[in-house]
């Protein structure tokens, strides 16, 4: 079915297109781009006022399924990401069971084909198990499009290990993306170590327990070759050490998450699980390195890391709750919110860090972009709206957020997958 979306501002890192165009789309390919398309189709979407972008790619996604369905499943993830304007995430593999071998990624793809409205890229585990001992099927995961492996959740703390494993992954072309977590040093750590965790009375967690790692897989990457993305950066230390890496040439990115460019421990007034993710909402001061890192072009990508949970696990004491908070459905009205509209970014910028540098990263050539012949996966966002999040309207299972109440502007008013309407209005 052919699909013309009249009169939207596309906004197209990939060929610098930042104006009005008409979009039309024929099958699952953008068919044409022009100021105005004389043309007839089946359906026309009228986007005046709004930004058409290339489809929101989220490097950071927990959807929980195999094995842990009453948080998440494929298909709530995947409505929670169209909803949010995402059109293909990557699904972290600590699972139940973890996905460690060819056939498990293989098992989550042919199903998310079926049951979730958006792409779904599998990526496998380091580890089999996630349990540090063995390496996992690398390379037969790689063969059937994982993109990348992670251990995300935790970091292989055997550095050996890690390294036999990074030179696997560049030599089957693809990615390593961290968790940098230094185990040993969390300390039953519940949230930032400051004055905040001393008023609550709760056990902190310190800023070098992230940077030890960072560091130690940098140079790791620097040995292996590998490309390596650093997963929910959290500290001002970290953005140091990538923008470091980058002046080396070194293949290393960095993503940052809403939650961690918006609150600082000084947000968590009262002992509430809401408030628990790891890593922790670190202090004000690491929020502006975050921020300005993003600025600077620093750190590369937006993600979520979306971690849904059942409402009795993170209805108590931090120190009880489990680590996590939804993502998917609020990214791209909160980065509007935060560092569009206050200068920080530009819209341009926005997508660059949320579409173009993931599919980049990902190796996605017919994605990231809207251009002629590319896939059409396409989010349309109205900066004009202006309300307040409501978690119990998510779609996700997970109503874990301590933004509900949180006043945004911009809203994903239609997200197209493959060039067939699958959020709308």
């Amino acid at each position: 079915m052919a699909i013309l979306i009249r009169n939207g501002h596309v906004v197209d890192p990939a060929t610098g297109r930042n104006g009005c165009h008409d979009v039309l789309i024929e099958g699952d390919r953008i068919e044409k781009i022009d100021k105005q398309l004389d043309v007839e189709a089946e359906r026309v979407i009228d986007a005046k006022g709004c930004y058409v972008m290339p489809g929101l790619i989220d490097l950071h996604v927990h959807l929980r399924d195999p094995g842990l369905e009453y948080k998440e499943t494929l298909e709530t993830g995947g409505r929670a990401a169209a909803k949010g304007g995402v059109t293909t995430v990557c699904a972290m593999p600590n699972t139940k069971p973890v996905i460690d071998d060819k056939d498990k990624v293989t098992s989550v793809h042919e199903r998310a084909k079926v049951e979730s409205p958006v792409h779904v890229i599998q990526l496998g585990a380091v580890t089999k198990g996630q349990e540090g001992k063995e390496l996992a099927d690398i390379k037969g995961m790689a063969e059937v499009g994982c993109h990348a492996v992670s251990e995300d959740g935790k970091s292989v703390m055997n550095a050996s290990l890690y390294r036999e494993g990074m030179r696997i992954a560049k030599e089957s072309k693809i990615s390593v993306f961290a968790h940098c977590e230094d185990q040993t040093m969390v300390e039953q750590g519940v949230m930032n170590a400051d004055e905040n965790a001393k008023r609550l009375g709760l056990r902190g967690i310190t800023n070098a327990v992230e940077d030890v790692i960072v560091a130690r897989d940098i140079l790791l990457a620097k040995e292996t070759g590998v490309r390596l993305h650093l997963c929910h950066c959290s500290t001002a230390d970290s953005v140091k050490m990538v923008r470091l890496a980058k002046e080396e040439g070194l293949p290393v990115t960095g993503e940052v998450c809403p939650h961690h460019f918006i609150l600082s421990s000084d947000d968590i007034k009262e002992d509430d699980g809401n408030y628990k993710m790891n890593p922790p909402l670190r202090s004000k001061a690491d929020v502006e390195a975050l921020r300005q890192g993003l600025k600077e072009g620093v750190m590369d990508v937006i993600a979520t890391d979306h971690a849904p949970h059942a409402k009795e696990e993170k209805d108590k004491s931090m120190a009880h709750a489990v680590f996590g908070i939804v993502g998917l459905e609020t990214s791209a009205a909160l980065t509007y919110t935060s560092l569009v509209k206050t200068g920080v970014l530009s819209i341009m910028d926005m997508v660059e860090k949320m579409s173009y540098n993931p599919a980049k990263i990902l190796g996605l050539k017919e994605k990231g972009s809207i251009a002629e012949g590319k896939t059409a996966d396409i989010t349309i966002f109205d900066p004009r709206r202006t309300y307040k999040i409501d978690k119990d309207t998510f779609v996700s299972k997970g109503k874990n957020t301590p933004f509900d109440g949180y006043e945004v502007t911009g809203e994903v008013i239609y997200t197209l997958v493959d060039g067939k309407v699958v959020y709308g209005d």
